[in-house]
């Protein structure tokens, strides 16, 4: 192996490694949220337990939300293993020197539809969140 092969390796996994932060940084945001549906959907409970009477669309919001994040999370989990997948096959293919673009080209592909699902998710949980203040205010 040469070494001008082993850096233009590297030289074409930094892309799909900074996508991979781009998605980490994403969610990041996403669990936190979920972290804040939780919490909220708890205090509901709590007041549920305690014998207050909460709106049953309240309660679809809430589980409505944590699935749509979840769903997020689970797309954008799916995405990075399809790009770390990507870098690994490019990896490979640079090294021993055999064009796997037919490998790559769908894993990639794949992994963006995934981050655009998880994207679409998001929105949604955003909008229904939106909506529900409004029906509080």
């Amino acid at each position: 192996m040469e070494p001008e092969s082993l850096s233009k390796a590297i030289q074409l996994s930094v892309a799909p490694v900074f996508l991979l932060a781009g998605i980490g940084a994403l969610m990041n945001v996403i669990s936190g949220r979920l972290a804040r549906i939780v919490d909220n959907a708890r205090k509901t409970k709590t007041a549920l337990d305690a014998g207050e009477t909460i709106d049953e669309r309240e309660q679809w919001t809430y589980r409505r939300r944590m699935q749509l994040t979840i769903r997020a999370i689970e797309l954008l989990t799916a995405a990075t293993l399809l790009i770390s997948a990507v870098v690994a096959v490019m990896f490979f293919s640079v090294i021993s020197r055999i064009n796997l673009t037919l490998v790559v080209v769908p894993l990639f592909i794949s992994a963006m539809l995934l981050v655009m699902l998880a994207s679409i998710c998001f929105l949604r949980e955003v909008r229904i969140a939106s909506a529900h203040i409004n029906q509080l205010f």
